[in-house]
């Protein structure tokens, strides 16, 4: 046993020094050379056959990358803020493999860098001296999480939190009645559903789907367990995305119809009144599209007991295992999942929830995403909205899931915290914010998975990534409308098919090093290229490339 601890002492010992090492040029010597820019680096396909978006990232001088595409993607800049793209240095990507210490301690060019990540406490930011823009006004900001409502504020109204994310709904108007504190309420477009995979029975029957889409009572939930000013999703998208709602409205709660369909699927009631078994899985998790979430389950529960004669067991997972397992569609029942917006485009929910490499629902449509491939290269809103009512129709008619609400949410503050905000796309920048003293603490939901958010798709684990990797572009405080990050601009040609971007010169990473932009290509080569040697990440989906530019490069055929 001593002989064990001793090791262990040894590993954190050896860890704390990499850490460190990769905290900036006030720590010691990095333990990898800098590459100066000399010879560009390029990432391509091998042709556009392989179907996705991307043809080719290549530098073509110190502070120019080129974005070369398939075909057009009206959503492109968008896309190119979303923290998943964000930029570390190609030295250390190298140096970690993509994988192990680059979990831990991302390196970044951000006005924060992470010092210390104490697993199941807290992550500890500290101001970067080098920052290219204005410096944060506290000098350290700390991350920690309560998967609590009350827990969260109960930190707020002692003072040892200067703002909070997710209010539970019943707190929501003592918060605003009371002047130590300040609402802010969050405007980012969600929405909450049940999910199926169709590779397991007996969901991969299309009529079992339909009758519990019309089974379950989607008013009761958000009238029970939501805050006003939510509502019930009629469509996947919420409305105030263009095209969201394009198509036929979701089917109305009508027990008798979907008992008779259920009946007819093959399904009769046992001598019992149970027509099958299946459980529900979820985590524990606060979220905005998802409030309540062990009580919206058993919810759930009930009304497929009592509308529909199914019985089903609740099964509480860790957060990480259950969206490891959702997302590859190895849940064999029903699992409660929900989605914010990440950029402000339909494609964002449709294309990535129902795009063809999506194992999610299982089987992937082509009824679905044929109509979603068509219409991610029509930059005009009107002439993409019969192919957005064509697979909107078509989720609606296949049913891979349940759109139950949109929900609304607030997050808190101190009264005293100057700057305090909720953008409706990316999480709050702990720099914008002003707590009147040298420490801000910020507490969210959940833990982070990891800090290597190219490989991350949680929102607890992309906030933590947004304070200190940088993209090369960034999202308005109150909008979705980019702006220059990394980059000062990217420039199109004609038909949006080759995107130039130029970067800011001077910008310095964590480490020390200087960016350049062989650094954007061999981030993006990590998370784009599955034959890259750094493509390996956490779990190694790199879910948000796959999906979002329909596909990897150089991925090996099935």
């Amino acid at each position: 046993m001593r002989g064990n601890t001793l090791l262990k002492l040894l590993s954190l010992l050896v860890l704390a020094g990499l850490l460190l090492a990769a905290c900036g040029p006030t720590g010691p010597a990095r333990p990898y050379e800098e590459i100066d820019y000399e010879e560009p680096l390029s990432v391509a396909a091998a042709s556009c056959d392989y179907g996705g978006k991307i043809s080719s990232v290549a530098a073509t001088d110190r502070l120019t990358v080129v974005f070369t595409l398939c075909k057009p993607d009206p959503a492109f800049l968008a896309k190119a803020a979303f923290t998943p793209f964000g930029i570390q240095p190609r030295e250390y990507l190298d140096y970690t493999g993509g994988s192990g210490l680059l979990l831990e301690a991302p390196v970044g060019t951000g006005p924060y860098q992470v010092t210390e990540w104490e697993r199941g406490d807290h992550v500890t930011f500290t101001a970067f001296a080098d920052y290219w823009g204005a410096a944060p006004a506290a000098q350290t900001a700390v991350l920690r999480w309560s998967t609590e409502g009350a827990a969260r504020l109960l930190e707020l109204q002692a003072g040892t939190a200067d703002m909070i994310t997710n209010l539970s709904p019943a707190d929501i108007p003592g918060v605003e009645a009371d002047p130590n504190l300040q609402l802010i309420f969050n405007l980012n477009p969600n929405v909450f559903y049940v999910g199926f995979t169709n590779t397991f029975a007996p969901f991969d029957n299309a009529d079992v789907r339909r009758a519990i889409a019309m089974g379950l009572d989607r008013q009761r939930i958000v009238d029970n367990f939501y805050p006003p000013g939510s509502e019930v999703a009629s469509h996947f998208t919420p409305c105030s995305i263009p095209n969201g709602c394009a198509g036929d409205a979701w089917y109305d709660f009508d027990a008798d119809a979907a008992n008779a369909l259920l009946d007819a699927a093959g399904f009769p009631r046992g001598d019992d009144g149970v027509r099958f078994t299946t459980s529900i899985y979820y985590r524990d998790v606060f979220r905005g599209y998802l409030p309540e979430p062990g009580n919206v389950a058993v919810e759930i529960q009930s009304q497929l007991r009592d509308n529909l004669g199914i019985e089903a067991e609740v099964v509480v997972m860790e957060s990480g295992e259950f969206i490891a397992q959702s997302t590859n569609g190895a849940l064999s029942g029903i699992h409660l999942l929900g989605w914010g917006a990440d950029y402000p485009h339909v494609t964002n929910f449709l294309d990535f929830h129902f795009g063809s490499g999506n194992p999610q629902f299982g089987n992937a449509h082509p009824e679905i995403y044929e109509a979603l491939q068509e219409a991610s290269s029509i930059g005009d809103v009107a002439a993409a909205e019969p192919l957005y009512a064509d697979a909107n129709n078509a989720i609606k008619d296949l049913v891979p899931m349940i759109p139950v609400a949109h929900g609304a949410s607030a997050d808190a503050a101190l009264a005293s915290v100057s700057g305090a905000y909720v953008p409706p796309f990316g999480a709050t920048q702990f720099a914008f914010l002003d707590p009147g003293k040298d420490t801000l603490v910020f507490v969210q939901n959940a833990e982070p998975i990891s800090l290597y958010c190219a490989d991350e798709t949680d929102g607890e684990s992309l906030r933590p990534c947004q304070q200190a990797v940088e993209t090369l572009l960034e999202y308005g405080q109150d909008s979705g409308d980019t702006s220059g990050e990394l980059a000062t601009a990217c420039t199109s040609n004609a038909d949006s098919t080759v995107w130039t971007c130029t970067l800011r010169d001077g910008v310095t990473f964590h480490d020390g090093s200087a960016f350049d932009a062989n650094d954007v290509v061999a981030s993006w080569a990590a998370g784009l290229d599955a034959a890259n040697p750094n493509h390996v990440g956490n779990t190694g989906g790199f879910d948000y490339f796959a999906y979002l530019w329909d596909g990897l490069i150089n991925a090996p055929s099935e």
